[in-house]
C-alpha cells in the first residue's frame, strides 16, 4: 500500500513503481480543463461547498479519475487535510498497484 498526495515535483528519471506512483500524484494535482490537449483529464475541484460535502464530492471524484487513468491501481482510503484559514482541501490517498510486470 502506497500514499499518494498532489505532486510536489518530477522526477523525469522515474522507471517502474516510482513512475506509476509519480502518475498517480501527477493525476491527482490536475484540474479538469488545465491539459491543453486532453481538457477533460483530471477532476474538478468543488467551489463554495461545506468542507463536509467538499470531502464528499472529492472522494468519488478522486477515485473515478485514478483508477480510470492508472491500469492496475485500486483507491483503498482517502484522508484529507484542511488548512481552516485559507479553505484548501488536501488529499491524502492510500493506493495498492498490482505487479508493475504485469501492467
Amino acid at each position: 500500500m502506497y500514499d499518494i498526495t498532489p505532486l510536489k515535483s518530477i522526477d523525469f528519471g522515474a522507471t517502474g513503481m516510482a513512475a506509476i506512483l509519480q502518475n498517480a500524484c501527477f493525476v491527482l494535482s490536475t484540474v479538469s480543463g488545465t491539459c491543453f490537449m486532453d481538457r477533460s483529464f483530471g477532476w474538478e475541484p468543488p467551489v463554495d461547498e461545506t468542507s463536509e460535502s467538499a470531502k464528499s464530492i472529492l472522494s468519488a471524484e478522486i477515485v473515478e479519475v485514478l483508477e480510470s487513468n492508472i491500469p492496475g491501481l485500486t483507491v483503498e482510503s482517502i484522508d484529507f487535510e484542511e488548512n481552516i484559514l485559507n479553505g484548501h482541501i488536501y488529499p491524502k490517498v492510500k493506493v495498492v498497484i498490482e505487479d508493475v510486470a504485469e501492467i
